[in-house]
């Protein structure tokens, strides 16, 4: 029933407040249909007047002969419906075809997933195999997502470097069937973006890392957790994925906090030595790089931020040599004693991570990682200056001069270089089944370092730049041939080579108004880090140049870095 007009509503005069601004006047024609500007269409909409096809793509999931189809609300854990359990989607094929990549277990997945990631999307060859998972809809998207970025977080809160952190990311959802996902990896944040196809929106995840640790057995068992998420051989569902990640964070640590502060004296002992000392010097040592050491622990129980952690365990190494000097005694050499204190806080693993994710071509996060060094490296100067300079107030007399004994005990000094590789790997938290081969790989470090620059005459720049090419090469093929990180076998190798007292004598200068003397000495320790950084980067990659990637033509390897050449 229509109502009548004429009525005493409807003669009632309308003010403007009643009326739209794009109301037509009264008395004009109104058209039949609204013209096409007033319902916009998506552009992926069929034109008027073209039928669907039944046996089209948009008819397989059901609907009417002329080709509409219901649409139903999903909740956000719903699988895309391009997802089958047993076989993914067909991607976009080029026109060349798609390589082939089997996931064998000769080849770690770490050079499948950094080869892949180098490739344009329509290039990338589709997963051989999908982990299975407990019904036939396939794996939830934003589950497979978060997962994910809670592995990448444990890596890179690790000191993993950026590029094998995205390619766990993607090997992760490749294993699940996620084919067109964009891992992004910087300093802080991880990112993760899957595509279902080109019609579809893409599902975004983000996760912010915001405590760091140092615990190689932890990130061990993160990779084992990789490797078997990747591999053919073990079916691993995502509640299982889900609950040896749990377990992983719940694992204490390998030793306990009083082996931690006994391995930070024996690593400072050791390098003490190193550099010339004796028994007494040892002692003295390795006592001060202890107290320190829990001074620093107290610091961070009370939440100081790093930086007045490291000025506060730098101050007893050298106060106990600065009060030595003090004492007169022609027996004891004040300049171990404190160069032993500094080679126990050295950050040489963020320079080797950060100088690496800068040659990788990850320039944000590699320039964050140097920064975060240069903070540690100006927290340890200026704990050391305020001891150096109440030492010259007091009267010491501090010898910028000094020379260490140099050749004259090469057999101890192989000794003590693989003892404070030892050390260090146990500061690391490394797994006892890994420290016999770091060990072993510091002392093959420090005897190429002895003879290229004690008794052959190379400068010490370059002999420690060949030292670290090996630690990387060797820690590289540990690491392949354990399917595991080079991480554990590399940071600890490279102890001895660290420049501590180059540190130290171009603070000493610095103390003594000697600024051109300690700048050179400390231009010197700068030169050195940086070449032990790139000679374990140069390592790593030498040792992937003889190794091509499988079911790559022509053998190829890893492709370039996102510039090449500058261009």
């Amino acid at each position: 029933m229509v109502a009548e007009s004429g009525g005493p509503e409807d003669q009632k005069p309308q003010s403007d407040e009643a009326r739209s601004a794009f109301a037509p006047p009264a008395g004009t024609s109104q058209p039949a249909t609204p013209p096409e500007e007033d319902h916009p269409t998506s552009e992926f909409a069929l034109p008027t007047g073209v039928h669907q096809d039944q046996g089209g793509p948009a008819a397989s999931g059901g609907g009417s002969a002329g080709g509409t189809h219901a649409e139903t609300l999903s909740s956000a854990f719903t699988p895309p419906s391009t997802y089958k359990a047993q076989q993914s989607p067909p991607a976009f094929t080029p026109a060349q075809g798609i390589p082939m990549v089997r996931l064998t277990k000769e080849a770690p997945w770490q050079d499948r997933m950094r080869t892949m990631l180098r490739m344009p999307v329509t290039e990338r060859p589709a997963a051989e195999s999908i982990q299975r998972t407990d019904d036939d809809t396939g794996p939830a998207v934003p589950r497979v997502l978060d997962l994910t970025l809670r592995i990448g977080e444990l890596l890179l809160a690790g000191g993993e470097g950026a590029e094998d952190v995205e390619a766990a990311m993607f090997a992760v959802t490749r294993s699940y069937g996620l084919d067109r996902s964009e891992p992004t990896v910087t300093f802080t944040l991880l990112s993760i973006s899957h595509q279902p196809s080109l019609v579809d929106d893409p599902v975004t995840a983000s996760r912010t890392v915001r405590r760091r640790g140092t615990d190689y057995t932890r990130l061990a068992a993160v990779f084992r957790l990789v490797d078997d998420i990747t591999s053919t051989d073990t079916e691993i569902s995502l509640e299982e994925a889900y609950r040896r990640l749990a377990e992983i964070r719940r694992n204490r640590h390998p030793y306990p906090g009083w082996v931690l502060t006994a391995a930070a004296g024996l690593l400072a002992g050791s390098a003490s030595v190193l550099v010339g000392g004796g028994f007494l010097v040892f002692v003295v040592a390795a006592a001060g790089a202890m107290l320190g050491d829990r001074l620093a622990w107290l610091c961070a129980g009370r939440g100081l931020p790093e930086f007045y952690q490291f000025t506060v365990a730098a101050m007893p190494p050298a106060a106990m040599g600065v009060a030595l000097t003090l004492t007169h005694s022609t027996d004891i050499r004040p300049s171990a004693v404190i160069t032993g204190g500094l080679f126990a806080l050295l950050p040489g693993r963020a320079l080797v991570a950060g100088v690496q994710d800068g040659l990788t071509g990850y320039y944000i996060t590699a320039s964050a990682r140097l920064l975060e060094v240069m903070y540690f490296f100006i927290g340890i100067v200026a704990g050391v200056l305020i001891i150096l300079y109440l030492g010259v107030q007091l009267g010491a007399q501090l010898n910028p001069e000094a020379e260490f004994i140099p050749n004259d005990r090469p057999a101890l000094q192989i000794l003590v270089s693989m003892t404070l590789s030892l050390a260090f790997a146990v500061l690391l938290q490394q797994e006892r089944s890994t420290v016999l081969a770091v060990t072993l790989n510091g002392g093959v470090a420090w005897i190429v370092f002895g003879a290229m620059a004690r008794t052959g005459g190379i400068s010490p720049v370059a002999a420690t730049a060949v030292a670290a090419g090996l630690v990387g090469l060797f820690g590289q093929l540990f690491s392949r041939y354990r399917f595991t990180s080079s991480l554990p076998y590399i940071t600890a190798a490279i102890g001895p080579l660290l420049p501590g007292s180059a540190t130290y004598f171009g603070l000493l200068g610095v103390a003594q108004n000697e600024v051109n003397r300690g700048l050179t000495s400390l231009s010197t320790a700068v030169a050195t880090a940086l070449a032990i950084a790139i000679g374990v980067n140069l390592g790593s990659e030498i040792s992937r140049l003889f190794m091509g990637v499988p079911g790559a033509v022509g053998g190829a390897s890893r492709r370039a870095a996102k510039r090449t050449r500058g261009f």
